[in-house]
């Protein structure tokens, strides 16, 4: 009876060794694990083509970023350790090359942002200032059949044809940036008249990323401040997306423009030579905005500028033909009236009237002869000012302290920098001041010395500039986010400024607006006691300023002798270097000292 039990069970080889070895598991279960396999793929692949079909790629884009900060974060964890300081060159390398391809392949928003950025890098690593410096806001432009469906959506009907709302629209765009592109169009008139219209409309894709892009800049900054980076970045989240947002609203940025050209109206030394295209506000919803056609040369044209103002300088091949220039007569000014405008244009703005444009690189800015026959027969010019879609308000008490900020630097009145500096929660008021002014600045009143930087290695470097961030930005709660997009600003305008050679003295120029605004825009919230002592504050600042006169104008007398008779001063001397460049070599010096950081040249140029 015990036979059967005792006799041994012989099974095939193949059904032992299957059963006994868990990674070669029964040949029953294999379909399965490929039917699971292929449902994953099958999942992701659909998942993949509804998002970018009907999603315009937003959950693809996102998870690209977060992969990519992700991948920074840890190669700096492994990476960025002393016994490895001779590779954080060649880290700062790898994480410049993933930032600048996440951002230009996701393009749209993801421009605008690395832009911000890149307006704010002068203190980042070299490689990433390098990137950030190639973001330009272009891109191809959407079909003309995902125009005219933005339009019948919008208007109920297409863009041009019987039934259209122009008589002409011309297909083929004029210009196209990240989330808008222009076409030019002609109106429909009663009288006939030739009235041709810019038509700006949202790129459809846009509408659908924003709130995706938003989300996914949110969340890295987050995590950058609370458990990589341990620096304060996540308190301009906030600031900076409301801003974006109502850059992506089209009856916005008509509100804006008709807003700005009620206080140029408003200011007498501005009335007449600065100009705002009308806009219309009946043919404008939030994805399309129409304004006034403006024929001119934009600011980018560097040799186009120099043959309409008839500046010589700027205009190295007089002989040969100007596509745009020629088609009009030569304007009185050159270089300097066009600066001067631009930088009492963006001064009333900050210190007068609280209301700041903050996208003014060359390509937002045309200069073209005055319309009124007359004063154009007097060789009269008139300044263009396009893009209102990016503005931000200035409170009156920010303005006041802002201007006081200005006043003190150029004084030299140390007290007043540092009363600023606290009341805003900014500490290291040197760093603060060379900042604001552009231009290295350095108090007596500061203790300590400077780090020594050239005996330090890059690990070490980095980690002392971590923490003089950190000791800048004490509190952030009390500091204005305004002072985000002004420094955009400001450094924009000093760009345009150094490319034409600095013709005129910006340091001078803004800080007489700002002390002036100090003697009388705002006089009405102080006593009389305190109006007296500003009128004689604005006396005395009056009076330094013969000292800022005579470095730009012996800066003017170099370059005039350097183009005219070859005399070599200095290297400068010898490339015909202007104030700007020299302001910018001392501010490349001061970052080197301070901070280590080796700043590339013309890293402020708009």
């Amino acid at each position: 009876m015990f036979s059967s039990f005792l006799r041994p069970q012989w099974r095939p080889l193949s059904r032992l060794f299957h059963s006994r070895n868990p990674l070669h598991p029964p040949s029953g279960r294999l379909p399965t694990y490929a039917r699971r396999t292929a449902y994953v793929f099958l999942g992701v692949g659909l998942g993949y083509t509804l998002d970018r079909q009907y999603n315009a790629s937003a959950i693809g884009r996102n998870v690209h970023t977060l992969w990519t900060c992700l991948a920074i974060a840890l190669d700096y964890k492994l990476n960025f350790k002393p016994e490895n300081a001779d590779g954080i060159p060649a880290l700062q390398e790898r994480v410049a090359q993933r930032v600048y391809d996440l951002l230009t392949s996701n393009g749209g928003l993801y421009i605008k942002i690395g832009q911000a950025i890149g307006n704010n890098a002068a203190l980042l690593p070299k490689p990433l200032q390098e990137k950030f410096s190639k973001l330009f806001d272009d891109a191809p432009q959407v079909p003309y059949s995902v125009v005219d469906s933005v339009f019948r959506k919008e208007f109920g009907r297409p863009p041009a044809g019987p039934d259209g709302v122009f008589e002409i629209f011309e297909e083929q765009a004029a210009a196209s940036a990240s989330i808008a592109q222009v076409h030019r169009a002609k109106l429909k008139t009663d009288d006939g008249s030739d009235l041709w219209v810019a038509v700006k409309v949202q790129k459809p894709d846009v509408s659908k990323q924003v709130e995706w892009d938003l989300g996914a800049f949110r969340a890295v900054m987050w995590v950058y401040e609370n458990y990589l980076f341990d620096l304060p970045v996540y308190f301009v989240v906030d600031f900076i997306t409301d801003h974006l947002r109502r850059e992506l609203d089209f009856e916005l940025e008509a509100k804006n423009a008709q807003r700005t050209a009620d206080f140029v109206a408003s200011e007498p030394r501005l009335a007449d030579r600065v100009y705002i295209p009308k806009v219309f506000p009946e043919l404008s919803t939030k994805k399309v905005m129409v304004a006034e056609w403006i024929d001119g040369v934009r600011l980018s044209d560097k040799r186009g500028i120099g043959r309409l103002m008839n500046d010589d300088t700027l205009d190295p091949t007089p002989q040969l033909p100007h596509p745009t220039a020629d088609r009009f007569p030569r304007l009185r000014g050159g270089a300097e009236w066009v600066m001067k405008t631009m930088i009492e244009l963006f001064s009333a703005q900050i210190f007068d009237w609280g209301w700041v444009h903050c996208d003014p690189h060359p390509g937002n800015i045309i200069v073209r002869p005055h319309p009124d026959p007359r004063r154009q027969r007097q060789g009269q010019a008139q300044f263009v000012l396009l893009d209102h879609g990016l503005y931000v308000r200035l409170p009156e008490t920010f303005q006041m302290q802002y201007a006081r900020l200005w006043q003190g630097l150029l004084t030299l009145d140390f007290n007043v920098i540092k009363g600023v500096a606290e009341e805003w929660g900014i500490g290291m008021p040197d760093l603060f001041a060379s900042a604001t002014l552009m231009r290295p600045v350095r108090f007596k009143e500061q203790e300590g010395g400077l780090p020594d930087f050239e005996n330090m290695n890059d690990y070490e470097r980095g980690v002392v500039m971590k923490e003089k961030l950190k000791g800048f930005l004490t509190d952030t709660d009390r500091m204005p986010k305004e002072l985000i997009f002004i420094g955009r600003n400001m450094r924009i305008v000093q760009g345009n400024n150094q490319a034409f050679g600095s013709p005129v003295n910006r340091i001078r120029i803004t800080g007489y607006w700002a002390s002036r605004s100090l003697a009388t825009a705002h006089t009405h919230t102080l006593t009389p006691t305190a109006r007296v002592r500003s009128l004689a504050q604005h006396a005395v600042f009056r009076a330094v300023m013969l000292s800022l006169d005579l470095v730009f104008w012996a800066t003017k007398v170099r370059q005039w002798a350097s183009r005219t008779f070859g005399w070599l001063w200095g290297a400068a001397a010898a490339r015909g270097d202007g104030f700007e460049d020299e302001i910018e070599r001392s501010m490349r010096s001061f970052a080197k000292s301070n901070f280590g950081v080796d700043i590339p040249e013309n890293v402020f140029e708009g």
